[in-house]
């Protein structure tokens, strides 16, 4: 008996076309995340390729534009595991709307976090205390790397993974500035002092200017959320608070811009 659908449309049923030979889309890819939950997603050029030239980072899989494709091939850049070969509407559905993918999207391995133990008793390290927006610490990681920070340094709670939106933000310095992830970010300020850092807070309300402090390596410089700025606890284990002295009517900065400032004072002061 005809199908009651197909008697009023007129139209007989049958079998779906094909794909015409040539066209770009053969199948749809496999979903993300099916072989290890614990896998997180990378996607743009400089967050990708920068992953793709890191040895420490398990690439798991590769989805990539026929055009991106050529780019790396253009660029020398090895691939690590064969690409799914997609089109740009299909990786920009796998991504929330406001994400640039730029042809690239990966599939890999968290990157492993190091131990206060293991940082060298050298240089400047960043102290993040709950700072949640993934762009903010994506700047801040971006600039660290700019600034040839050791580490940053944030909480197991209250804080962004190393993934998606963060890791785009960074735009490669992901690959570049080890995360040390701690339970108690006071008992981590107290074993950096143990190492012989200096620890200074950044508080709007300090009594003194950073740019006046003697400033020396090694030497950790602690952030606050925007907002709420140093938890009490954060602020009281640091060895100063300092503020960020400005000229213009606005006195206190983004976190990230703030971030910059500081490591550019800094980077300055320790010389």
């Amino acid at each position: 008996m005809r199908d009651r659908r197909a008697q009023r449309s007129g139209k007989p049923r049958g079998r779906r076309r094909p794909p015409q030979r040539g066209t770009h889309w053969q199948r749809p890819p496999r979903p993300f995340q099916d072989d290890d939950s614990n896998a997180i997603v990378l996607y743009g050029w400089h967050t990708v390729t920068a992953a793709l030239a890191n040895p420490a980072r398990l690439i798991r899989r590769l989805f990539a534009t026929e055009n991106a494709l050529r780019r790396l091939a253009d660029d020398g850049i090895a691939l690590p595991v064969t690409p799914d070969v997609v089109r740009p509407d299909a990786l920009a559905a796998r991504l929330t709307p406001d994400a640039v993918h730029q042809g690239l999207i990966a599939e890999a391995d968290p990157l492993p976090s190091p131990s206060i133990e293991e940082l060298g008793a050298s240089g400047i390290v960043l102290v993040l205390d709950q700072i949640t927006d993934p762009h903010n610490v994506g700047a801040i990681l971006r600039t660290a790397a700019a600034f040839a920070v050791s580490a940053v340094v944030t909480t197991a709670r209250h804080s962004p993974e190393a993934t998606g939106v963060l890791a785009k933000s960074a735009s490669g310095a992901l690959e570049l500035v080890p995360i040390v992830v701690v339970q108690n970010l006071a008992r981590a300020l107290m074993a950096l002092k143990e190492r012989g850092f200096l620890t200074v807070g950044l508080d709007s309300d300090a009594p003194e200017d950073l740019a006046s402090i003697a400033l020396r390596s090694p030497l950790a410089l602690v952030l606050g959320a925007e907002g709420k700025g140093l938890r009490q606890l954060t602020g009281a284990t640091c060895d100063r608070l300092a503020r960020l002295d400005l000229p213009g009517a606005i006195k206190s900065l983004n976190v990230s811009n703030a971030a910059a400032l500081a490591l550019y004072i800094a980077s300055r002061g320790t010389r």
